[in-house]
């Protein structure tokens, strides 16, 4: 089984699908046809996949022509595999994995402009959610994945040791005398896992290449994540189906239309283990080190992916109350589906049904 270097912190299985509405599906990767002689000129659809950061991604666009689509297509697709070259915590030789080598040692380390970027922007949502969200949970990941693995409570000796080693404040962004950005960690042990942002920039990057082409209306996925920028000729966006949550009597997913913006979805659907009766989903609490353990599905939709994904993960960890009382400032619109009493709750944010109402 492939492993996810990125985005371990969800499954690569989507809670959100996309149902792309009016659009005539293709039967393999590529651009549809040109129209028939004497019909008027319109956009080509083109569609395709390829695997990257362990997950199957998929770029829909429409473009003037086939060799136009296809070029950004590839552009965007490298754009993700450079990323991952970068940003990874499972490539051995990647810039994150030489900066968490460093921890403790006290060294001063340089960083290129894509992981200084996403450390600040991780440093931001850190301090909004006052550690609800934490890049240092490498250490705890890996206590919760051998539980899940083997089916085995951890020792609470085990998971206090992981979190000695964990803490974002121990992050110490700067800059050296040249102005470039550096990050120091403070320390032993530390060890950064960007699973609940990275592949959010990953979108915002992959749409910008093809912005930087002259495409203006595509969707990018990755994971179950998405961005939606302009939409499909004569729609009003595109048609996204935000899934359900995977208990009885759950109520039913919903639809919406999204028009540049991103959708970000942070579950336990795919990853979680039941231990003793209770149910431990794969995501951490960086603050107790323990993993959450009742059901939720905390759908977010924002200007942008990266700060989207990791503000879903702020939601999911404090609760909805709590959650998006600390998120508010950024203009998300939430859904969230929860079960803390067995009864799923559903809270959902004021503009939500903006997206739904096209």
């Amino acid at each position: 089984m492939s492993r996810n270097p990125l985005v371990h912190a969800r499954h690569p299985g989507a809670v959100a699908a996309l149902v792309l509405a009016g659009v005539l599906a293709l039967l393999g990767p590529g651009c549809r046809t040109g129209p028939a002689p004497g019909r008027p000129l319109e956009p080509v659809r083109c569609e395709f996949r390829q695997t990257h950061m362990g997950m199957p991604f998929r770029i829909v666009l429409y473009a003037p022509d086939a060799a136009l689509g296809e070029a950004a297509a590839a552009a965007a697709f490298a754009r993700i595999a450079e990323l991952n070259l970068i940003l990874s915590d499972y490539e051995p030789e990647s810039e994150l994995s030489r900066l968490s080598r460093s921890a403790g040692s006290g060294a001063v380390v340089p960083l290129g402009p894509d992981l200084a970027q996403v450390l600040e922007r991780a440093a931001e949502v850190s301090r909004l959610g006052d550690g609800a969200f934490d890049v240092t949970v490498g250490p705890l990941v890996d206590v919760w994945k051998r539980a899940r693995r083997q089916r085995l409570l951890p020792e609470a000796a085990r998971v206090e040791a992981a979190r000695a080693a964990t803490g974002w404040r121990h992050v110490v962004l700067g800059r050296d005398a040249s102005g470039r950005r550096t990050a120091t960690l403070r320390v032993p042990g530390m060890r950064l896992d960007l699973g609940g942002i990275a592949k959010g920039y990953a979108l915002d990057e992959a749409t910008r290449v093809l912005r930087s082409r002259g495409i203006r209306h595509s969707l990018v996925s990755g994971g179950g994540d998405l961005f939606a920028s302009g939409s499909p000729p004569g729609q009003p966006g595109w048609k996204v189906e935000v899934g359900e949550l995977d208990v009885t009597n759950a109520p039913p997913g919903r639809v919406v239309w999204l028009k540049d913006r991103a959708l970000v979805t942070s579950g336990d659907r795919f990853q979680r283990v039941e231990l003793g009766g209770v149910r431990y989903s794969h995501l951490v609490d960086p603050r107790t080190g323990w993993a959450l353990t009742h059901p939720s599905q905390v759908s977010l939709i924002g200007r942008e992916a990266m700060t989207t994904d990791a503000l879903s993960k702020v939601v999911s960890v404090l609760g909805p109350q709590a959650g998006l009382e600390r998120v508010r400032r950024h203009r998300v619109e939430a859904l969230v589906f929860h079960a803390p009493r067995g009864r799923v709750e559903v809270v959902e944010t004021p503009g939500w049904h903006r997206y739904e109402r096209r």
